[in-house]
């Protein structure tokens, strides 16, 4: 018999002198594996060769592996989303890849998936429908079901097989949260049966489970048992309870049609696989799902603007060991570098060095990744790293002639090639970069608090920033898992621009007299992660009246902010701003408002956003209206089910046009 398929452009296809077949997945001009439709139809013929050669006796297993460097697979190929069109459409599509499904699941020869790197999605899907699972425990190798970010839940009957591997707490906590998993703990779940070292063993792991006829056994017994009623409807309950706690059910529906397909058909996985599909095909077709996958793509863009080869930076130097110089020196320590935090008061960097253990301590697993972190984290008050440093970033004072001084010592220190970068938010880098021999050299990076949770990164180029500094900017956000945003030097850039009018115009209603629940509430509403007001509390009352008057949007006269402000109620660090706080949490009055006036004060109170958005493509801060939707998104929370402002808009403009129509 044959030892290779030919013509295959996606795939590598081998029978090695035992018996034992290899499918190795390496799509072609892609640096990640997905299921695309080529990919799809040649595993198809894979299959087939596989059926025939098991039937005469002739192979005994298959193999399943990746020949990337970074992904078994990924998922399937969100580029191809956008084609399927209809709802039928989608169901022929599913079905068609369900059927190659369940065809490696009746073949008679053990199947082994070997996932080495993301197996993600459709790709953890395919690897469930195999008979043994074995990963790597390598840091890069990661498995999860995404779906619900992007508006969908799985649907290549990977609900059922997540639950007959997993039982159904610990499989539908994994799709209903999205959370990627490593290795080990996939394996205590279920959805992997075995572990090896590396990559390196793989192979040789795959060959020993073919060989010895490996099968996973599936769930035990007593979670198999939660399957049933009335235990199903409790969990249903519950879940549902907690889903509705993060997620606004008409913002989201995804994770609820899951909990209702699992309530109705937990224990009858043939009634569970058909109607898997049926709830399936409308999320994918609805604008949530569009929207997402729009989000998606944004961030893939952004990602993008970071080259991918020459400078790679591995030591910063961050002056200032304020909340976000020492934030900044400690997120860059949890991304794998070396950071020394230099600052004048010593007392100043040792409660930085010791609120860092704590991020270190949720980020990072096992006591030896700690303490290495620890030491990655230099108390250098001094300076004496500066001139070891790859990247110098300054997050002192917002003074000029401070940030100038600073400047123009750091560059005689700096190496040659060093990226020297400011964290202003408020100051233009054209004014900090004049007393530099080099102008063209300073960037801005600025960050946004807190630092370990908002993705973006907003690299500010200067009227004078080459452009190799704003390529190495970029390289360094990559290298530090944020999304760079290349913005113009003007006041407030992009995010904090747009921001700020939308924040002004919750302070002006609130001034007029509604209430403040009901502001948040519409904000909510409308699909904001947090009301305005709760955000400035969060954010400091005395730096959202500080960015209003640089922006020229405070309220004129004794506004409410600017009394709160003179009062020294700042927010929640001093315990009251627009609200009272108790342990972390305002204190709000339960008022009861009408959902058809939140949503009219929810559109009315973003308007000014979206008025700026505008203003701000006009004025060229960023280079696209993908870019503006993208900051916003990344920077602000901007409801990311709508798209962004500029895409929300114009969504909303073509369907009052369509109305017009009709």
């Amino acid at each position: 018999m044959a030892t290779t398929l030919p013509d295959l452009q996606d795939w590598r296809f081998t029978i090695d002198f035992e018996g034992i077949a290899w499918a190795v997945i390496d799509r072609e001009g892609e640096s990640m594996n997905s299921l695309g439709r080529r990919a799809t139809e040649e595993f198809g013929k894979i299959i087939q060769a596989v059926e025939e050669g098991a039937s005469r006796g002739e192979i005994k297993g298959l193999v399943i592996m990746s020949g990337k460097e970074s992904s078994f697979i990924a998922g399937a190929d969100i580029r191809e989303f956008e084609t399927f069109g209809t709802e039928d459409k989608i169901k022929d599509i599913v079905k068609q890849t369900l059927g190659l499904l369940d065809r490696i699941d009746r073949l008679t020869v053990p199947v082994v998936a070997a996932i080495h790197g993301y197996c993600l999605g459709g790709g953890l899907e395919l690897a469930l429908s195999c008979d043994w699972r074995i990963a790597d425990r390598e840091e890069g190798t990661r498995l999860g079901f995404p779906e619900v970010r992007l508006g969908i839940f799985p649907g290549l009957n990977g609900t059922v097989r997540a639950i007959q591997a997993a039982g159904p707490v610990d499989a539908m906590t994994a799709m209903l949260t999205g959370r990627i998993l490593r290795p080990t703990a996939a394996k205590a779940m279920g959805l992997v049966d075995q572990l090896v070292p590396t990559r390196h063993a793989l192979r040789w792991a795959a060959r020993k489970a073919v060989l010895q006829n490996r099968r996973s056994k599936g769930a035990p017994w007593w979670k198999r048992l939660m399957l049933k009623q009335p235990v199903r409807g409790l969990l249903a309950k519950q879940m549902r309870a907690k889903t509705a706690a993060k997620v606004r059910e008409e913002h989201y529906p995804a994770p609820f049609r899951l909990i209702d397909l699992f309530e109705r058909y937990g224990d009858d996985p043939a009634a569970m696989r058909v109607a898997e599909t049926e709830m399936f095909a409308p999320l994918m077709t609805s604008e949530t799902s569009r929207n997402l996958r729009r989000v998606f793509k944004l961030s893939e863009m952004l990602k993008a603007e970071a080259p991918k080869d020459g400078f790679k930076p591995l030591k910063v130097h961050v002056v200032g060991a304020g909340t976000m110089g020492g934030d900044i020196a400690a997120w860059c320590v949890v991304r794998g570098m070396q950071a020394s935090l230099q600052d004048l008061e010593e007392g100043q960097i040792k409660k930085t060095l010791d609120r860092a253990k704590g991020l270190f301590k949720k980020r990072l697993r096992g006591k030896p990744a700690i303490d290495a972190a620890v030491a990655r984290l230099i108390a250098d008050p001094e300076g004496k790293h500066v001139k070891h440093a790859d990247v110098i970033i300054e997050a002192v004072v917002e003074k000029l002639d401070v940030k100038q001084k600073l400047f123009a010592q750091l560059e005689k220190e700096a190496k040659p090639g060093a990226v020297l970068a400011t964290n202003t938010s408020s100051l233009k880098l054209e004014d900090i970069a004049k007393k530099l021999a080099d102008p063209g050299r300073l960037v801005g990076l600025h960050f946004f608090n807190p630092v370990a949770q908002l993705p973006l990164v907003e690299v500010v180029r200067g009227d004078d920033t080459r452009e190799e500094e704003v390529r190495k900017a970029c390289a360094f956000v990559a290298a530090i898992d944020k999304l760079p945003l290349i913005v113009k030097s003007c006041p407030g850039f992009l995010v904090n621009r747009v921001l700020a009018p939308y924040m002004m115009e919750a302070v002006r209603r609130y001034q007029e007299g509604e209430p403040r629940e009901k502001i948040d509430k519409a904000a909510l509403k409308f699909g904001m992660p947090m009301g305005p007001l709760e955000l400035m509390d969060m954010v400091g009352l005395d730096i959202a009246a500080k960015v209003g008057e640089e922006l020229k949007l405070a309220p004129s006269g004794d506004s409410v902010l600017t009394t709160l402000v003179k009062q020294g109620k700042l927010g929640k660090k001093t315990g009251e701003g627009f609200y009272k706080w108790a342990e972390g949490k305002p204190k709000r009055e339960g008022a009861a408002y009408d959902q058809a006036e939140l949503e009219r004060l929810g559109r009315e109170l973003v308007k000014p956003m979206l008025d700026e958005a505008e203003r701000a493509l006009a004025d060229r801060v960023v280079a696209s209206a993908d870019h503006v939707d993208a900051g916003v998104i990344f920077g602000t929370g901007f409801a990311p089910f709508r798209g962004g402002p500029l895409h929300f808009r114009r969504t909303q403009e073509q369907a009052d046009a369509t109305a017009e129509a009709a």
